[in-house]
């Protein structure tokens, strides 16, 4: 029978129907052969040229900017969202609200290496990824326009990459997405009645059950959540509270290099390497949600397709229960 679960954070339902798939295989699709790519990466070392200027690089040794020599650049995207020029010019438009599209649109180029791919990055390259992360956030929350800064990875043209070479993308926003919000407000709610942090409180039971972690290391859990919208949704959390990323010690992000690359590496093996969005949960920029809220890391394998029943109803059906998952990843050989 299927399994009807509540998000204890959003308060959202989803339908575990497990009639309908069940195993890791049932899940795989091979995307489409790019035909082989007959111009330039602009991403790759030598083409710094084709992008704009680099906003962040790192180096090992000392070379000029917007020029080969890096191991982590960032640079504005080329065909931004939102432009960082001008002012917010917040209106009424009778009923009607509007503002200019102000914010910031960059990329993380993860690895000079047009081949390479996040999960086959050693996790000390992928802790310099997280510290760029890190950087670009803490410089542009300086920014009082900005309220938001969504870090994101679409790996895979099934979850919106348009360029092969990795990367991921920063955002930064003059308006905190509504849902965020509404998981702040969970977030709240739970606080205000338990005065407890709802994932701190997800942290302990996890742990507890161990039915749902995939592996876990002295700073960090990876879990499947209780309640997941999609197969396989993998969530790693801090186990000490925290409210904002870009405030992690530096002691931590080691740690969160190495349950990253073990994650995405079980993926691979359990799901033959699919396409995923990877997300970064973190607190809006000028709120104090110290108390209740809690940073973390999504990753979303692109396995099953969002059609009429979600978006008529906001509930999701996810065709294997979290249980199940992480059996799988906990038991993939890495």
């Amino acid at each position: 029978m299927p399994d009807l679960r509540r998000d204890p954070v959003m308060g959202r339902w989803v339908i575990i129907s497990t009639d309908r798939a069940g195993r890791p295989r049932d899940f795989i699709h091979h995307e489409p052969v790019r035909p082989a790519s007959t111009g330039l990466c602009p991403f790759c070392p030598g083409q710094e040229r084709l992008t704009p200027k680099e906003t962040l690089a790192y180096r090992p040794q000392p070379s000029e900017q917007n020029l080969p020599g890096w191991t982590v650049r960032a640079v504005p995207n080329k065909f931004p969202a939102l432009q960082i020029e001008g002012d917010l010019g917040r209106e009424g438009v009778g009923l009607y609200d509007r503002m200019n599209g102000v914010g910031a649109h960059e990329v993380i180029i993860e690895t000079p290496d047009h081949k390479d791919t996040l999960a086959d990055m050693q996790p000390k390259h992928i802790e310099d990824v997280l510290w760029a992360f890190r950087d670009r956030m803490v410089d542009l929350r300086k920014d009082l326009r900005f309220r938001y800064i969504l870090v994101f990875k679409n790996h895979g043209q099934a979850a919106g990459a348009t360029l092969e070479h990795t990367h991921s993308q920063l955002i930064a926003l003059p308006v905190v997405p509504t849902s965020v919000m509404a998981e702040i407000e969970g977030c709240r709610a739970h606080f205000q009645q338990k005065e407890r942090c709802i994932y701190c409180d997800i942290i302990r039971q996890e742990l507890e059950d161990n039915a749902r972690l995939v592996t876990d290391n002295p700073e960090f859990l990876c879990v499947t959540p209780f309640a997941p919208r999609f197969p396989f949704e993998m969530w790693i959390l801090p186990k000490r509270h925290a409210a904002y990323f870009e405030e992690s010690q530096k002691t931590q992000f080691d740690l969160l290099a190495r349950i990253l690359s073990e994650a995405l590496r079980r993926m691979n093996q359990v799901l033959a390497r699919p396409a995923y969005n990877f997300i970064l949960h973190t607190s809006p920029l000028h709120e104090k949600t110290g108390d209740f809220y809690h940073w973390h890391i999504e990753i979303i394998p692109k396995l099953t397709q969002v059609a009429g029943f979600e978006w008529g109803t906001g509930f999701y059906i996810n065709p294997i229960t979290p249980e199940e998952s992480a059996k799988f990843l906990r038991e993939a050989e890495i």
